[in-house]
């Protein structure tokens, strides 16, 4: 195996694939270097003598500006460099060219889909609960035990095993599921709602409908309290927004109109059941790949990420889009040191314009709080090779794969049937996975270097690793190892076998390891007030 890569032949920066010695000599096309100091598998080391102010390169772009003085065969660490990102400018009128991947073996293949009545596509079945305000949480949640309880969708080993050990006997068998066509119910839980800025709670109501519409969900029950921001009639107006020929069973339980929560609650419940009971019922049937519609997602990452999953998820991405699907890129703190490669890629200025517009709006609302998007490395991610944030985004930008950008979509605007779509996020994992589902995006796929358990309630998460050690060692989170890539193997077998994997995900046929977690993350963007 090799033990170092120079990803581009443009780069001052060599990534160590494996943990090197100072005065260790290694050898890429020809050219061989000395080490100047220890490289930790995953960092990088320069090819030359950088001089401070100097740029540093990987991945054919500049990631960083010397602050010290670098050795050649020296590692580049927080302590000789800082981040740099290139001037970007929309004057460049030179077309992208862009050449659609070789798709034949997936032409005529098909996933196993929900279609609802009007054409859109589910992978999964869900009845969803939400609460309008964070006082109904605890409604919200206690209903969705009690029904996922009565209806067999309860995972109860680990209650099982507390009453083995109290009791020294197993506890309740499992339950028979009367309503085959149903998935499970599942419920949101939010920090909003009321308090905060009255644009966080509209922007809640904007999220909370994009979920009820979403076509994994059958049918909603909504809690408010009734004092709240966002009220009934914000989320029902959002809802109209955002699809008005929305006909999905809906009930509301506003508690400070009962007499008592018992009575709600239990009302809720009969409801609810009467509701899914004569529901009609739908069947997965063969729809073509063209009605997928998955977000790329990474968190944890670490220095193989660029390298391994992120680029196996972007050859995936290319191939849907070229099979008519679509693909919603998120993380804009993500794309801080790649901008100018994305607005190369737009297909037109007024996209080009929107992406910097928010670009720079989030810059604006970091700089307020006195910091930076560019301050995006977490200290694990710096720990393991992703030194500044130009690094971090180049490689994560690589999960977009090079397809052109046909659509910028804002935070929870929805994003087109086909091609790709820039969807703004934060960077924050479940943030940013929740606005890719507000988005429409109905597989996600998440790489990550470090583990990370990230799911959500209604979309299947499927988490990839970006090399083999943490796929043994957290085999309950990884779903998908793409590993192999930094051991030698071909970047399009492991993309085959992810996008198989994504099928197989979407067809509902593989239960994806946060779903049998329990792992339902939902994080709203409270961004007025924070990132």
């Amino acid at each position: 195996m090799q033990t170092i890569l120079k990803i581009d032949p443009t780069d001052n920066l060599i990534v160590a694939l494996k943990d090197l010695k100072k005065g260790q000599r290694v050898n890429w096309d020809h050219q061989e270097y000395i080490l100047n100091s220890d490289v930790k598998a995953k960092h990088k080391f320069a090819t030359q003598d950088v001089a401070v102010g100097d740029i540093v390169s990987l991945y054919g772009v500049p990631v960083g500006k010397a602050t010290k003085p670098i050795a050649k065969g020296e590692a580049v660490t927080t302590d000789n460099i800082s981040h740099y990102a290139a001037p970007v400018t929309l004057e460049d009128e030179t077309t992208y060219h862009f050449e659609n991947p070789d798709i034949s073996a997936w032409q005529n293949l098909t996933f196993r889909g929900i279609v609802r009545d009007d054409g859109r596509v589910g992978t999964a079945n869900y009845w969803l609960v939400i609460p309008l305000v964070f006082c109904e949480n605890r409604n919200v949640q206690k209903v969705t035990d009690a029904m996922n309880e009565a209806l067999g969708y309860s995972n109860n080993n680990l209650k099982n095993f507390a009453h083995q050990i109290a009791s020294g006997s197993a506890h309740s068998p499992e339950v028979s599921r009367p309503f085959p066509h149903l998935d499970g119910v599942r419920c949101i839980t939010v920090t909003s709602g009321c308090g905060g800025a009255t644009s966080d709670s509209m922007t809640m109501c904007e999220v909370l409908a994009a979920y009820a519409d979403h076509p994994n969900v059958m049918g909603v029950t909504v809690f408010a309290l009734g004092c709240e921001k966002a009220r009934i009639v914000d989320f029902q107006q959002a809802l109209k927004q955002r699809n008005p020929a929305f006909s999905k069973p809906t009930i509301y339980f506003k508690q400070q109109e009962w007499s008592s929560e018992e009575k709600m609650m239990q009302d809720a419940l009969i409801s609810t059941y009467h509701l899914i009971r004569d529901a009609p019922i739908v069947e997965r049937m063969d729809v073509p790949l063209s009605s997928l519609k998955i977000g790329v997602k990474c968190g944890a990452s670490d220095g193989f990420s660029g390298i391994s999953a992120n680029p196996a998820m972007g050859v995936v991405s290319d191939r849907l889009i070229a099979l008519g699907g679509a693909s919603g890129l998120a993380e804009f703190p993500e794309l801080c040191g790649a901008e100018g490669d994305i607005v190369r890629r737009c297909v037109s200025l007024p996209l080009k314009e929107k992406f910097l517009s928010l670009m720079q709006r989030y810059e604006a609302v970091a700089n307020f709080f006195d910091t930076s998007i560019a301050d995006n490395p977490s200290p694990g991610n710096i720990t393991d090779g992703l030194i500044t944030d130009a690094i971090k985004s180049a490689g994560a930008a690589k999960k977009g794969g090079r397809a052109p950008i046909s659509a910028v979509c804002d935070y929870a605007e929805p994003m087109p049937d086909a091609g790709l779509s820039l969807v703004c996020t934060p960077g924050n994992d479940v943030d940013a996975v929740t606005g890719l589902v507000a988005a429409g995006c109905n597989v996600v796929i998440f790489s990550t270097g470090l583990g990370t358990p990230t799911g959500n309630p209604i979309v299947p998460v499927l988490k990839i690793s970006t090399n083999s050690a943490i796929a043994a060692k957290m085999p309950d989170i990884i779903d998908y190892d793409c590993g192999g890539v930094i051991e030698g193997q071909s970047l399009s077998s492991i993309a085959d076998g992810l996008f198989t994997k994504v099928i197989e995900a979407a067809s509902g046929t593989y239960k994806v390891k946060a779903e049998r977690l329990e792992q339902y993350d939902f994080m709203l963007w409270k961004r007025s007030l924070d990132l």
